[in-house]
């Protein structure tokens, strides 16, 4: 009976986070990331794959090696933005990507060692390399899903201007009860959108937390914040 009545706060909490999901800021900073990701996917592929092919094609004659370098270092600069992009605009607890520096300077060669040996290099360099195509994923759906839902929300307000044809010849509006029809229909699948926008942002939060730091790194006297739950 009390796990029953524990039970029934929590759908109500979980029911009133998904109704209010319109209202909430990280719904649209979750759209912001999600536009965001094709492009910005596509620059880091285009400069990851110029620079290590050029790199490692070049190493026999001793110029790859500094420009390898040097695509390490930038690949290092990318990888924290999208850290805070995503601790931003997703709301992700990404641990940090490497231990606090030493009281005492190490040497050149450790340092490299380091850096080599460090997880986030190498895992931050493949998530770098999958938003490209898991970005051409997440704006497709993010620009078909909003474009169709202002599309139908719009309808009572521009459909006076001339006919409206919705998918071709399956619905043409030329009436003002089909205008709010569809201007309610537009309503139901902006929200259900917005929901399914929010569910492909948790798993970019899942995988920036996991790929852009180390749990390793967090301080053992700092807990780990929780991953926001909220999509």
């Amino acid at each position: 009976m009390s796990q029953a009545l524990d039970a029934a706060p929590a759908r109500g909490g979980l029911l009133i986070r998904f109704l209010r999901a319109p209202l909430e800021l990280r719904s649209y900073s979750n759209l912001l990331f999600l536009a965001l990701a094709f492009p910005l996917g596509l620059a880091y592929f285009v400069f990851l794959s110029t620079g290590l092919t050029l790199g490692i094609g070049l190493t026999l004659i001793w110029i790859g090696l500094p420009l390898l370098a040097l695509v390490f270092a930038v690949s290092w600069a990318l990888m924290a933005l999208e850290r805070q992009l995503a601790i931003h605009l997703l709301g992700a607890a990404v641990p940090p990507m490497a231990p606090p520096p030493p009281a005492v300077p190490r040497g050149f060669w450790r340092t490299i060692s380091d850096f080599l040996g460090n997880p986030v290099t190498w895992k931050g360099m493949g998530y770098l390399l999958i938003k490209l195509p898991l970005g051409i994923v997440s704006f497709v759906l993010t620009v078909f899903l909003v474009s169709l839902s202002l599309a139908l929300l719009l309808t009572p307000v521009l459909y006076p201007l001339g006919t409206l044809d919705i998918d071709g010849a399956v619905w043409t509006v030329d009436t003002p009860g089909q205008a709010l029809l569809c201007g309610l229909i537009g309503l139901v699948i902006a929200f259900l959108s917005l929901h399914a926008l929010n569910g492909v942002a948790a798993v970019w939060r899942v995988l920036a937390s996991s790929m852009l730091g180390s749990r390793r790194f967090v301080p053992l006297t700092t807990a780990a914040p929780p991953l926001d739950p909220a999509f």
